[in-house]
């Protein structure tokens, strides 16, 4: 059994302001000189840059319905073992996930699998005794989760936290912050700026762990955290085997969407993983394969395309047939081009015949669950798993003449598509996948890899 101290960072909805309590926690515990963990609820990429700034380690994604229960367990215990105290942000409302009926999916379903107390962000501006009846419906709406405290955001003053305090007694209220322009995080068409690098300065950081300190009853919070039960041991083991071959990954402000357990499953299955970037290097590591993932290519189409080297080595590997992953904002960068909104079109490495087109509105948004229809680099044909899109681009025109591998299902209905591009030893999709819903799968991406290596001599 694992005693680790935690608490759920849930919400009333999307915008209550999780985001920055998390945040304000995290860097007020780890300025205490305790060993932070930092998770994220759902499948969201950017919160867990803003986390990690904050912990000063990476943060996690847990994810009931692309991982699954033990997956979930096995993550947060290898990853908190050691912690003083683990902080998980939740996603949207602590009720919302993959159902209206349930709570499959969502921040309830975490914190319940975790058994870990939960704090509640609501939004307070202009309300007093409501706080209460929030406060109290959420108690006894799930009888199986423990509420343990109230975070007030955006309150008027000291004088309205107390008045707050006052009203709701059944769910004590732990503080709160109030409205600050100066140091509110920004945000683009995906939510949050990536936090990756010095997008963001530490000095916002500092001031919400300040905050942290001036607002909240930070004792009562840790208080709070050790009072959760020990969890069972369910550490799925994952030591590496010994390497087959080399995996590059692109990892810059360009590209920086990676769930941590996709690359250690990697890892685990005999990759050894390097780094690189195709916005400033000028040539490819020794690799034997490329995973390219999602983040901004919109944003940085202008360096990716004058990086003529670059992409000159991306064109060459894959004409020389190996293997290439590239999901979302990879597959933008794989295009001939990327037409940004200003309606430039940047050209990029041209193994698709299409481009990306950027739109102003969300073009897809949801889980999804995809099945292969032939053998690919991710194995056998009737490969089975499980991912979710984002994204505000489309292919324009239509790659008609190119193979599709994928199967491609919403999670909340809708028709099927057919999608997964594959040119030779290329995969190219807008779904990011999560591994752990089928491990066989990086598994079966490592051994094409190295069976290209081998094939290479």
């Amino acid at each position: 059994m694992n005693a680790i101290p935690r608490i759920v960072i849930g919400a009333t909805g999307s915008g209550a302001g999780k985001t920055t309590v998390t945040i304000a926690i995290l860097g007020a515990m780890r300025a205490r000189g305790l060993k932070v963990a930092a998770f994220k609820c759902g499948p969201d990429y950017l919160d867990p840059t803003y986390h990690a700034k904050a912990a000063g380690s990476r943060s996690h994604n847990l994810d009931g319905w692309m991982m699954g229960h033990d997956a979930v367990l096995s993550t947060f215990n290898r990853v908190a073992r050691d912690a003083d105290i683990a902080v998980i942000e939740g996603v949207m409302g602590l009720f919302d996930g993959a159902t209206p009926i349930a709570n499959e999916g969502s921040t309830a379903e975490i914190a319940e699998w975790l058994a870990a107390p939960v704090l509640l962000t609501i939004d307070a501006s202009g309300m007093a005794r409501t706080v209460a009846a929030i406060a109290h419906g959420f108690r006894y709406f799930d009888p199986n989760l423990n509420l343990a405290g109230v975070i007030c955001n955006r309150i008027g003053s000291r004088g309205h936290l107390d008045l707050l305090k006052a009203a709701s007694s059944a769910v004590p209220v732990l503080g709160g912050f109030p409205d600050d322009e100066a140091i509110r995080f920004p945000e683009r068409h995906l939510g949050l700026f990536s936090a990756i690098g010095n997008a963001i300065p530490q000095d916002h950081f500092n001031a919400w762990a300040k905050r942290a300190n001036e607002w909240l009853d930070l004792d009562a919070i840790l208080a709070i955290a050790r009072s959760a039960p020990p969890l069972p041991n369910t550490t799925i083991s994952a030591e590496s085997a010994a390497p087959s071959c080399c995996i590059g990954i692109p990892y810059d402000e360009a590209f920086h969407f990676y769930y941590d357990d996709n690359l250690r499953r990697l890892e685990a299955s005999g990759a050894e993983l390097v780094k690189f970037s195709p916005v400033h290097d000028s040539s490819l590591p020794p690799a034997d394969g490329l995973y390219f993932g999602g983040g901004y290519p919109e944003v940085m189409a202008a360096q990716l395309s004058s990086n003529h080297a670059m992409l000159e080595a991306v064109r060459s590997f894959a004409a020389r047939r190996g293997p290439i992953y590239a999901e979302c904002g990879g597959l933008m960068y794989l295009t001939h081009a990327i037409r940004t909104l200003d309606g430039k079109s940047w050209p990029m490495a041209g193994l698709l015949p299409t481009q990306a087109v950027m739109n102003d509105r969300l073009q897809a948004l949801g889980y999804a669950e995809v099945a292969t229809a032939a053998p690919s680099i991710l194995g056998p044909a009737g490969v089975k798993f499980r991912g979710h899109q984002y994204r505000y681009s489309t292919l324009d025109p239509d790659p008609s003449g190119v193979e599709r591998v994928y199967r491609v299902q919403p999670r909340r209905g809708g028709s099927q598509a057919a999608e997964g591009y594959r040119i030779g030893n290329v995969i190219a999709s807008y779904v990011h996948a999560h591994w752990a819903s089928n491990p066989s799968i990086p598994a079966a991406l490592v051994n094409s890899c190295a069976e290209w290596r081998h094939a290479r001599g």
